[in-house]
C-alpha cells in the first residue's frame, strides 16, 4: 500500500498501546515511511488483562488488504470453530456454521509490536504519555487509543461531550489451561441467583472463560469479598459441564461492571479518539478489539484519501459512526438480555437456545436457518409449529378471539375523519389491510370526545353517526375477510390536543379554532408553543371516565373484535402514568400506585360493559427516555397492575411523552420492554417498533419475546405485506389465506431472466 499523494502529517503521537493503537501507527507508517510516528504505552510490552479475542472475517478481510504481512502472521496463530454451545439444566444444544477466529491477546500485541519496529515506529513502554493537548502542539495529529477509562477523553469532555454508562451486571475475565470445541455459554442456577458463563478457545491449549453476573446475585454470593485467585476457584465449581472440575486462573483479573461509552464527537482539532476511548461495546456479542482494528483501518484510509487532516477526521467519524451505532445497539440489546436472564431460565431448552442466539437481533430466524437448519426446526418442532409454517403465521388466541397469525396492523392516525366521522378513507385503509392477510387490524387512536382529539382529523366515538360509521367498516372486514380480526383503540390526548394535522406541523397548535386542553398537571407539552392544560378536577375525572364507558358501549355495538385502552406516547392516560407529567398532591398523583389510580379506573369501567368474550389491551409507554421518567422497572409494574385487573395483552411501545426525549433508536428497537414484562409477569405482549420485515417477526415470536408484533410504515408501504410475506417463505396455509378474487395474485409475477447459460465443458 503506497501513498498516491503527499501529505503533511509529518509526526504523529499515539497515546495508548493496544491493538488499535499500534494497528493506526502501524498503517500510517506504512503509507509513509517518512512519517515520525510515537507510540506511548505506560505498561510493559507483555502487560495485557484479558485473554483471547475474537476477530471477524470481515476484519480479517481488512486487514489482509491493508497489510499482508499482519494478515499472515495472524492466520498462523488464529484458532477457528463454528459451533455454538448452550449449556442449560445439565442439556447441551449445540448450533453450527457461525465461524469464528480467535487468538491470544499477548500474541496479537506481539505480532503488532514487530511490524511496528519493522516499520520504524517509535514504541515507549513504560512511559506515560504527556496530555493530548501538548503533543497537539509538537505533532500534526494525536490519536488517543488510551482505553475505557481514557484521560484524553475526560480532559476535553466539554468538545468529546462523553456519556458513560455503567451497566447492572458484574464480570469477571479468567482463563482455563485447555481448549474449548465451541463457543461456549452455560448458565448456573444457585440460591443466590442466575450467573453465566462465556467461553471460547483462543489457542491450542487455552480458552478465555467470562463469568456474569447480576450485581444483586454477585454480591449475595459473597463474590464482592474474593479476591482474584478464590473468584476463579468458586467459578470453577459453578459450571461443571464446561470446565469438568479443571481450574481457572486470573491476569490481574477482578469484577468489573460493564461501561458503554458514546461521543458525541470523536475528534478535536487535531486529536482524534480510536476504539474504546470512542466507543464501546459489550462483549456478548463480540470483541472491542474488533472495533479498534477497523477503526485504525478507517482512520489510515482516510488519511491517505482526504486532501488534510480536518476532511480525513470528518471523513474517519462518517464512516465508522454508523457502524458503532449500530453495532452498539446489537450489543444494548445483548447486554439488556443477559442482565434479565432470569426471566428466561424457565423457557423450554430450545427455546431459551434459540433467544439466546437472537438476542442481539442480528442473528436472526432466517439467517440462523441458514447457518443450521436442523437447529431451527427442532427449536420448531419443540413449540409445536407444523413443519412448513412460519412462526409468524402459527393462530393465537386472546379469550374468545383467536387471531389467524401473529401479525398487527398497529394503530396509524390518519387524520382523515369529518368532525369524527370515519369515512371512505378509513374504510379502504382498515378494509385494505384486512384482505392484505394481517390477524389484527387496529384503527388509530379513536377519541371519545371532541375535546379528546388530537387534530380537527381525528376519528370518534361520541355520536350515533360515528357508531355507525364504524359498523360499516368492522361489516365489510368479517364480511371480505372472515377470519381477520379488527381493533379499537380508545383514547383521549389530554395536554397533546388541538393541534394541527400531522403534514401541517406535528404537536403545533392550530392557528385558529383551538379548544381548551386538559392533563393531570398545569404543564404544558412545550413551554411556550402548546397552550398550558387545565388540571383536572376529580368531578372531571369522573366525566372523563363516563366518555371512555360510552365509547366502548358504541364499539361493541359497532362489531368490533377486541378493545385497545390507549395510555401511551404522551396522551391523556399516559401523562397520568409518568412523573414528568403528574405533578398531582391528591389520591390521583404522587406514588406509581397512584399515579396509576384513574388509567385503572377508567380500564376497570370499561372492562365492565365491553362483552365478557372479547379481549381488552393496554398501551403504555414502557419508558419515557427522559431523566425522572418512567424506566423498564416502572413499566413491569404498570404491566403488572393492568394485568392484575384484566387486561389480555400488554402492547407495548415507548416515549413520545416529553418533547425532550432521546430514544435509543434502531431495528426493533422497542422490543425489548415487551419481552422484559413478558417474561417477567408471564403475561402475553404484543411488541412494537421498526419491526420491519417477516424475518423479525418469526425471530420475536419463537424467541418467546412476543405473542403478537404490530408493524406500521410496512403496512403504509404495502397494505398486502402479510400476504407478500407468506409468498416469499413459501407458505399457502391457514394463517395468511388469499382472499378469492385476489388468488391468482398469489405468486410474484415473472420478471426478465438475468441468468446467463450455465457452461457445459471446461476444456
Amino acid at each position: 500500500m503506497t501513498s498516491s499523494r503527499p501529505t503533511s502529517l509529518r509526526r504523529v503521537a499515539v497515546i495508548g498501546g493496544g491493538p488499535g493503537g499500534l494497528y493506526a501507527a502501524a498503517l500510517l507508517k506504512r503509507l509513509d515511511p517518512a512519517r515520525e510516528i510515537t507510540v506511548y504505552e505506560r505498561n510493559a510490552p507483555d502487560d495485557t488483562f484479558g485473554f483471547g479475542v475474537v476477530l471477524s472475517d470481515e476484519t480479517l478481510g481488512g486487514i489482509e488488504h491493508a497489510d499482508p504481512a499482519v494478515y499472515a502472521a495472524l492466520q498462523a496463530e488464529m484458532v477457528r470453530w463454528d459451533d455454538i454451545d448452550i449449556v442449560h439444566r445439565g442439556r447441551t444444544l449445540t448450533s453450527g456454521g457461525h465461524g469464528f477466529a480467535a487468538l491470544g491477546r499477548r500474541r496479537l500485541l506481539a505480532v503488532l509490536h514487530e511490524r511496528c519496529r519493522e516499520l520504524g515506529v517509535d514504541l515507549r513502554f513504560r512511559t506515560e504519555a504527556p496530555p493530548a493537548a501538548a503533543l497537539a502542539r509538537t505533532h500534526d495529529l494525536v490519536i488517543a487509543a488510551d482505553g475505557v477509562h481514557s484521560a484524553t477523553r475526560e480532559a476535553h469532555a466539554d468538545v468529546f461531550r462523553p456519556t458513560v454508562s455503567t451497566h447492572r451486571c458484574r464480570y469477571i475475565w479468567l482463563a482455563a489451561d485447555f481448549a474449548l470445541d465451541a463457543f461456549r455459554f452455560e448458565i448456573a442456577e444457585t440460591e443466590h441467583g442466575v450467573l453465566q458463563l462465556h467461553a471460547y478457545p483462543y489457542a491450542e491449549d487455552s480458552s478465555t472463560v467470562i463469568v456474569e453476573a447480576r450485581e444483586e446475585v454477585w454480591r449475595a454470593a459473597g463474590l464482592d469479598r474474593l479476591d482474584e485467585r478464590a473468584s476463579a476457584d468458586h467459578c470453577a465449581k459453578l459450571f461443571p459441564e464446561t470446565l469438568g472440575g479443571r481450574p481457572l486462573r486470573g491476569n490481574n483479573s477482578q469484577w468489573i461492571a460493564f461501561r458503554t461509552v458514546v461521543n458525541e464527537r470523536w475528534s478535536h482539532g487535531n486529536i482524534v479518539l480510536l476504539g474504546d476511548a470512542a466507543h464501546t461495546a459489550h462483549f456478548s456479542i463480540g470483541s472491542g478489539t474488533k472495533l479498534a482494528v477497523e477503526d485504525a483501518l478507517a482512520l489510515a484510509a482516510c488519511v491517505r484519501e482526504q486532501p488534510g487532516l480536518p476532511e480525513a477526521l470528518e471523513a474517519y467519524e462518517t464512516e465508522r459512526r454508523p457502524v458503532v451505532e449500530s453495532t452498539q445497539r446489537a450489543a444494548r440489546a445483548s447486554l439488556a438480555w443477559f442482565e434479565e436472564l432470569a426471566g428466561y431460565v424457565d423457557q423450554p431448552p430450545r427455546q431459551f437456545a434459540f433467544n439466546l442466539l437472537t438476542r442481539s437481533r442480528r442473528v436472526t430466524h432466517d439467517n440462523l436457518r441458514l447457518r443450521d437448519a436442523s437447529f431451527v426446526s427442532g427449536v420448531e418442532r419443540e413449540a409445536g409449529i407444523e413443519s412448513g409454517t412460519p412462526p409468524m403465521f402459527t393462530p393465537y388466541r386472546l379469550r374468545g378471539l383467536t387471531l389467524r397469525n401473529r401479525v398487527v396492523v398497529s394503530p396509524m392516525d390518519m387524520y382523515r375523519a369529518e368532525d369524527g366521522d370515519p369515512g371512505d378513507f378509513h374504510l379502504v385503509h382498515l378494509g385494505a389491510r384486512a384482505l392484505g392477510g394481517a390477524g389484527l387490524v387496529m384503527t388509530e387512536m379513536v377519541c371519545v370526545s371532541p375535546q379528546g382529539r388530537i387534530t380537527p382529523g381525528c376519528s370518534g366515538l361520541w355520536t350515533d353517526a360515528q357508531e355507525a360509521s364504524w359498523r360499516r367498516v368492522t361489516d365489510f372486514v368479517h364480511t371480505q375477510s372472515p377470519t381477520a380480526a379488527i381493533g379499537l383503540q380508545l383514547g383521549h390526548s389530554g395536554r397533546k390536543g388541538s393541534t394541527k394535522l400531522m403534514w401541517e406541523g406535528i404537536d403545533q397548535p392550530l392557528d385558529a379554532g383551538n379548544w381548551p386542553v386538559v392533563a393531570p398537571s398545569a404543564l404544558p407539552y412545550r413551554p411556550g408553543v402548546n397552550q398550558t392544560p387545565h388540571e383536572l378536577t376529580a368531578r372531571e375525572l369522573a366525566a372523563i371516565r363516563e366518555e371512555f364507558v360510552s365509547a366502548t358501549r358504541r364499539a361493541a355495538r359497532a362489531g368490533f373484535d377486541l378493545l385497545e385502552l390507549h395510555c401511551a406516547h404522551g396522551y391523556l392516560l399516559s401523562s397520568f402514568l409518568s412523573p414528568l407529567t403528574n405533578r398531582r398532591t391528591d389520591a390521583y398523583g404522587g406514588g406509581p400506585e397512584a399515579r396509576l389510580r384513574f388509567p385503572l379506573e377508567v380500564f376497570d369501567a370499561m372492562r365492565e360493559v365491553w362483552p365478557a368474550e372479547r379481549p381488552m389491551t393496554v398501551r403504555i409507554s414502557a419508558t419515557d427516555w427522559a431523566e425522572g421518567g418512567t424506566t423498564g422497572e416502572d413499566a413491569v409494574r404498570i404491566a403488572a397492575a393492568f394485568a392484575e385487573h384484566g387486561a389480555d395483552a400488554l402492547d407495548v411501545s415507548t416515549g413520545q411523552v416529553v418533547p425532550d426525549e432521546r430514544p435509543e433508536y434502531g431495528r426493533s428497537y422497542q422490543t425489548p420492554f415487551a419481552d422484559r414484562i413478558r417474561n417477567a409477569l408471564g403475561v402475553p405482549v404484543i411488541a412494537v417498533g421498526a419491526i420491519s420485515s417477516w424475518d423479525d417477526v418469526n425471530s420475536l415470536v419463537l424467541a418467546g419475546r412476543a405473542d403478537l408484533c404490530a408493524l406500521a410504515r410496512p403496512h403504509l408501504y404495502d397494505p398486502h405485506w402479510t400476504l407478500h410475506a407468506a409468498a416469499d417463505q413459501g407458505y399457502a396455509g391457514p394463517g395468511a389465506p388469499w382472499p378469492l378474487s385476489y388468488q391468482a395474485g398469489s405468486r410474484k409475477p415473472p420478471t426478465g431472466r438475468t441468468d446467463a447459460p450455465k457452461p457445459r465443458l471446461v476444456l
